[in-house]
């Protein structure tokens, strides 16, 4: 049963990582799952007021997109690892009997010819019926979930979605949104990138690009080169000629005016490696603003350390420290297209997009002061 709407819903919402105090009514929770070629994330959340809580989550790298640059396919023991992870999600959501959920699979699963079986697979194994959505919704969805990060100050905005398997960039002109109108403009674009009739003032999507080389597929594209400084300047370069077709690529930007907003775990990695956490804390992370120096300064101690001190560094973690160079890669490019002097981070994105559209939907996310 669809919640009561709420007088004044389609506020821009925060989330909350502390637990809900009580036990929460299974009729007021979603679920967000985003399956990508890397990671197996999701989230279950109940709204409160305007923002949500969440309830329970999960994350895992499951590699899903493990080889698939070379043979087109995912192979069986990515399918199987997965499906694994799967299961666990799918005993958290019998375990808070959740009705309202969205579970979707991204580039893996667009490019692989064998996409259809393992959503076949994942079906008869687990129950759980995945959604492969295009690139262009990844892209806004990723886009909504920052909202809340977005200046008023802000005219022309860069929303960079850094992936396992691609990477979506946004580029959105706000000069005509009224200032404090700016963060919801941007919420408001959970229908679609199109410009819509709306009494209210629009942001204005000038281009968009989905590149297919994300952390995994870029660090597997040059993973014959041997030099770990050459190796990290091929992919840096690389990943530049991939935006040849972007149209604000050869456009001078002003600085002032110009935030880009960076949403990976490349980028949370980054932040966290600059303020030296030895234990993630999201608290520290989420909306930080740095300077290019103070990335730039991150990136080079990145590479002074080599493949084995990267191993052995508590700040980038087991998981990320096959994948950070190549994401530094993508990061460095873009800073060094778009010279700006902050970058704000974002730790959030796709699930929390999917999250937001479906409480807005419902209309169960009130009005409150941004």
């Amino acid at each position: 049963m669809t919640p009561k709407r709420p007088t004044g819903a389609g506020a821009v919402p925060i989330a909350v990582e502390s637990p809900a105090p009580h036990k929460p009514d299974p009729d007021q929770l979603y679920a967000a799952l985003d399956l990508g070629t890397n990671s197996c994330r999701m989230l279950i959340a109940q709204p409160k007021g305007s923002q949500f809580h969440v309830v329970d989550s999960f994350s895992k790298s499951v590699q899903l997109g493990a080889g698939l640059e070379a043979s087109g396919r995912l192979s069986k023991s990515s399918m199987w690892r997965t499906v694994q992870a799967l299961r666990i999600c799918r005993k958290k959501l019998q375990k808070h009997d959740v009705k309202r959920m969205r579970l979707v699979a991204t580039e893996a699963c667009r490019r692989a010819e064998n996409s259809r079986d393992f959503i076949r697979m994942v079906r008869r194994e687990t129950g759980l019926s995945l959604e492969v959505i295009a690139a262009e919704e990844e892209a806004r969805l990723a886009v909504i979930s920052c909202a809340p990060l977005v200046s008023t100050k802000t005219e022309q905005l860069l929303v960079v979605d850094i992936g396992g398997g691609s990477t979506e960039l946004v580029w959105i002109d706000l000069s005509k949104v009224p200032r404090k109108e700016r963060p919801l403009a941007i919420m408001r674009m959970r229908r679609g990138f199109a410009p819509m009739e709306s009494p209210f003032p629009n942001a204005k999507v000038v281009d968009w690009i989905s590149v297919p080389l994300g952390v995994a597929t870029l660090r597997d594209q040059f993973n014959d080169v041997e030099d770990d400084a050459g190796r990290f300047a091929l992919m840096s370069c690389g990943f530049e000629e991939q935006l040849a077709n972007f149209s604000p690529y050869s456009a001078a930007q002003k600085r002032e005016g110009f935030q880009i907003i960076g949403t990976s775990g490349t980028v949370t990695t980054v932040a966290a490696s600059h303020l030296g956490l030895k234990r993630y804390d999201r608290n520290k992370v989420d909306g930080l603003r740095m300077t290019s120096d103070q990335i730039d300064a991150v990136i080079r101690d990145y590479l002074s350390l080599g493949p084995i001190g990267r191993r052995q560094d508590p700040r980038i973690g087991k998981d990320r420290q096959a994948l950070i160079m190549s994401g530094a890669a993508i990061l460095q490019a873009l800073l060094r297209l778009w010279p700006t002097d902050r970058l704000s981070v974002a730790d959030r994105g796709l699930r929390e997009g999917l999250l937001y559209a479906q409480m807005s939907a419902d209309g169960v996310l009130e009005d409150g002061p941004y």
